[in-house]
């Protein structure tokens, strides 16, 4: 079995809408022949627990407005670290940079083939890891503007 086209054009919209809010690393599963539950899992990061909320306030707007489509449960919105969006068709996971490292969803689902995502969805692999380059890059240079290296 795999995804319905429902399920394809739910992830796309969602894959888009993420892109669209700038997550990280957006990928997606066809776990539909191993999981009888769901049909695909999209996964996106964030930085922030601001921008995890945006991306997933955007998500779900999009899918309402353009699909119809609103989630049957939401969870995970009191931390901002992982907030789950299920729409039955689909799961949509948006967790935290720090959350995405530590419970790795895609070595779990690594198997299951790969869904085709928009271009824009695509250009933020490997984004995650500029970010935190930049992030460490930048932290430093405070740090030693600090103890007055720089000025």
């Amino acid at each position: 079995m795999t995804a319905t086209d429902r399920s394809i054009e739910l992830v796309n919209a969602a894959a888009q809408a993420a892109a669209d809010r700038l997550a990280h690393d957006i990928i997606a599963y066809d776990v539909s022949d191993v999981l009888s539950i769901t049909d695909a899992f999209l996964l996106a990061s964030a930085p922030n627990d601001r921008q995890v909320k945006s991306i997933v306030d955007e998500i779900e707007e999009r899918l309402q407005k353009e699909l119809g489509a609103k989630p049957v449960r939401r969870e995970g919105d009191r931390d901002a670290r992982w907030i789950l969006l299920d729409y039955v068709d689909i799961v949509v996971h948006v967790q935290h940079s720090e959350e995405r490292v530590f419970y790795a969803l895609e070595r779990l689902w690594k198997d299951c083939p790969e869904i085709a995502l928009p271009e824009d969805a695509v250009k933020t692999r490997g984004k995650a890891e500029e970010h935190a380059g930049a992030t460490a890059a930048a932290d430093a240079d405070a740090d030693r503007f600090a103890d007055g290296e720089l000025s």
